[in-house]
């Protein structure tokens, strides 16, 4: 296929497709107080599109704590299994409102569609809500080794979609997120906060705000 001037449409995971952040949050909490330290709902907003390393560091920042670098990694695969014991029993029930229809209406008109996103349990996830045919493409934590807000998850899904990166448009939920995409060259929307995502191009509380005419005119119609 020729992706001269085709859409390439790339959606990070956690807040966007799923509403992962509580599972995120229940887990590094546990493992928080495991350790006899503090973490709050407004520390996990800060986590939002950080990776699983990222995240640990700041959490050992807030708390002026310092740790050897075997519990550092004892630590993250804890915070993993945590994770991964809150989500087994993930089902489609969880998609948030209206993505099925959005990943419908752009398959339906030819786009590309990636998923980028800092998670390295994405493709079970994804399998979990039943969504993963949908995308054409997929890069997780598992392919990338720069975290968002750097851009390299989004370029590397352009990459792969085979469509220039000004030909890409983005959809997420954190700062961080938005501010990769930008870095990217991609337009960016935003899902969440108008007030939290205020660089975004336009920014949904979700997607049933996102109607199928403003997709089609101002997203694929560009």
């Amino acid at each position: 296929m020729n992706n001269k001037n085709r859409l390439g449409v790339i959606f990070d995971l956690d807040g966007v497709i799923v509403d992962t952040a509580k599972h995120h949050f229940i887990a590094w909490q546990q493992l928080a107080q495991s350790q006899g330290w503090h973490f709050s709902l407004e520390d996990n907003e800060q986590l939002k599109g950080v990776s699983r390393v990222r995240s640990l560091e700041l959490i050992l920042q807030w708390n002026k704590a310092q740790i050897t670098p075997e519990l550092f990694e004892q630590l993250l695969k804890e915070k993993n299994e945590r994770y991964l014991n809150l989500i087994r029993d993930m089902d489609p029930s969880e998609r948030l409102p209206d993505v099925q229809r959005v990943l419908q209406v752009l398959k339906d008109s030819g786009c590309g569609i990636a998923l980028g996103s800092a998670s390295k349990n994405a493709r079970p996830i994804l399998d979990k809500i039943e969504l993963t045919p949908y995308f054409d493409v997929i890069v997780d934590g598992t392919n990338v080794s720069k975290a968002k807000p750097d851009p390299e998850v989004f370029l590397q899904a352009a990459n792969q979609l085979g469509i220039a990166p000004e030909d890409c448009v983005v959809f997420e939920d954190a700062v961080a997120g938005i501010q990769a995409a930008k870095a990217a060259g991609m337009r960016a929307f935003g899902i969440g906060d108008p007030e939290q995502l205020t660089q975004a191009e336009r920014v949904f509380k979700d997607f049933t705000q996102l109607d199928n005419t403003y997709i089609e005119q101002h997203i694929i119609g560009r």
